[in-house]
């Protein structure tokens, strides 16, 4: 059987608990993850502005695949972690997302590590 520890993936929530448009903050092994639904993708990036040290989660997630730091108006690509909007110049890390039936539910997994640290 494979669990969360031998895939690398960790189930955070059913895909019905993320509405296009929205985000949601969930815990990966201890790390608060933003993860957001843009149509049919879902990303997921580091809950914190990486500009103010608050959760993106409670920002704006935008239709052309960014998410908006309701403190300042910083904007960060959500495949990327990239800031495009200032102030904030630093990216912020990503993780890998994927969709999975668990008990005949559409559930959203996020990759125990992040994108960085799977390249390095």
């Amino acid at each position: 059987m494979m669990t969360a520890k031998t895939t690398g993936f960790v189930p955070v929530c059913p895909l019905s608990a993320l509405a296009d448009g929205t985000a949601k903050s969930v815990d990966v092994a201890g790390e608060d993850v933003c993860v957001a639904r843009v149509g049919d993708e879902v990303f997921a990036l580091r809950d914190v502005c990486s500009h103010a040290e608050v959760p993106l989660s409670e920002g704006v997630v935008e239709s052309d695949g960014t998410i908006s730091c309701w403190l300042h108006g910083s904007r960060f690509d959500l495949r990327t972690g990239e800031p495009d909007e200032p102030p904030a110049w630093e990216p912020v890390d990503t993780y890998q997302t994927r969709i999975t039936d668990v008990d005949g539910v559409a559930t959203v997994e996020v990759s125990r590590h992040t994108t960085q640290e799977t390249r390095s």
